[in-house]
C-alpha cells in the first residue's frame, strides 16, 4: 500500500470558529465548532495543533481559554475581541421536534486580525492548514485565511461543513481550488454534483475522479453517515469503508472526529486504506459517547492502540 505523501513535519494549523451551542429549551450550552472539535481531537492524539480562532472579551471567551488550558491545548493564536461576542449557535426545536439552528452574524470569529495571526505564525514550523467554510462568511476573516494560506505555503485540508445560510456555491468552488485534500458529506457533494447519492459505485468513482482532476486534488473523501465513507485519489480505485453496527449514543461531531483522524494519517504518512479505516473507526467511537469531544485521556489512548 502506498502512502498519501511523505511524513509531514511541523504542527497542524486549524483555522476557524469556536462557539457555544445554546439549547434554549433545555437551558444549557455545549462548547463546539467544527474546527475546535478537530483541534481538540488532534491534541488528544498528541499532534500539537495550533488553533487560530477569535473569541470575545466576555465570560464565554474566558471560559474557552480555561477549558483549553485544562485540556493542555496551545492558546497562543486564540484572539480576543473587545467589540464582538464569542460565537454561539442557538438551537431550538420545531413543532415536529426537529432541531433548528440559528447562527448569528458579526461574532468574534468573523473579525480575525490577520497581522496578529501572521506575526505569531512566523516563529512556528507548520505542516498543514485545516479550515471549513463558516468562518469565511465575513470578508475580514476570509481575507485573513487567504493571507495565512499564502504565508504558510503548506498543503490544505478542506472540510466543507456547509452551514445554511452562510455559504454560496461560488465560495465553495473557490476554496476547493486552493485545497490539497477535500472532505465533505454526500449532501455537501450535491453542491458540486446532484447525482452522487443515486449513482452506482462505478459512476460514483467517475464523479469523484472528475472532481479530483477538475480541482487538482490529491484526495477527496465523502462521508456517508451510517454507511461509512469513500476515498478517491486521482486515477486510483475508489476505496470504501463501512462501520460496524453500533448503538449510537450521539452522532454530533462524528464528522469532525473523522477529519481529525484523517489529519493524523496525513501527518504520519499512512496509506489511503489505513487512513480511511482508522477515520471511520474513530468517528464510530465518537458516536458511542455523549458529545463531540471528551476529556477522557483513556478514550484517545484506546484509539491510538492501532498506531
Amino acid at each position: 500500500m502506498q502512502s498519501l505523501r511523505n511524513h509531514l513535519s511541523g504542527r497542524p494549523v486549524i483555522f476557524g470558529e469556536v462557539l457555544y451551542d445554546i439549547f434554549e429549551t433545555e437551558n444549557k450550552k455545549v462548547l463546539g465548532g467544527a474546527p475546535f472539535n478537530v483541534a481538540w481531537h488532534l491534541h488528544g492524539f498528541a499532534q500539537r495543533p495550533l488553533m487560530i480562532t477569535r473569541v470575545g472579551q466576555d465570560a464565554e471567551g474566558e471560559e474557552i481559554h480555561q477549558i483549553m488550558q485544562q485540556w493542555g491545548m496551545d492558546a497562543l493564536l486564540v484572539q480576543r475581541d473587545g467589540r464582538y461576542p464569542t460565537g454561539q449557535v442557538r438551537v431550538s426545536l420545531t413543532e415536529e421536534g426537529s432541531p433548528r439552528f440559528e447562527i448569528p452574524f458579526e461574532q468574534a470569529y468573523d473579525h480575525f486580525d490577520a497581522h496578529q495571526v501572521l506575526t505569531s505564525l512566523q516563529v512556528k514550523e507548520c505542516s498543514l492548514l485545516y479550515h471549513g467554510t463558516l468562518a469565511l462568511r465575513h470578508p475580514t476573516s476570509r481575507a485573513c485565511l487567504q493571507a495565512v494560506a499564502t504565508n504558510m505555503d503548506v498543503p490544505i485540508f478542506l472540510d466543507v461543513n456547509l452551514r445554511t445560510p452562510w455559504w454560496e456555491k461560488d465560495l465553495v468552488e473557490n476554496v476547493i481550488k486552493t485545497a490539497t485534500w477535500l472532505k465533505m458529506n454526500e449532501d455537501e457533494l450535491a453542491v458540486l454534483t446532484p447525482h452522487f447519492k443515486t449513482a452506482s459505485i462505478t459512476v460514483r468513482e467517475t464523479i469523484l475522479d472528475e472532481i479530483c482532476q477538475q480541482y487538482q486534488l490529491g484526495m477527496v473523501i465523502v462521508t456517508l453517515g451510517a454507511q461509512g465513507a469513500v476515498l478517491k485519489r486521482p486515477h486510483q480505485s475508489l476505496l470504501e469503508k463501512c462501520p460496524p453496527p453500533i448503538e449510537v449514543v450521539d452522532s454530533v461531531g462524528a464528522g469532525d472526529a473523522f477529519s481529525a483522524m484523517c489529519i493524523v494519517g496525513l501527518l504520519q504518512g499512512w496509506s489511503p486504506e489505513i487512513l480511511l479505516e482508522r477515520a471511520v473507526t474513530f468517528a464510530t467511537a465518537v458516536c458511542q459517547i455523549r458529545g463531540a469531544t471528551t476529556m477522557d485521556q483513556d478514550f484517545y489512548r484506546r484509539a491510538r492502540l492501532d498506531f
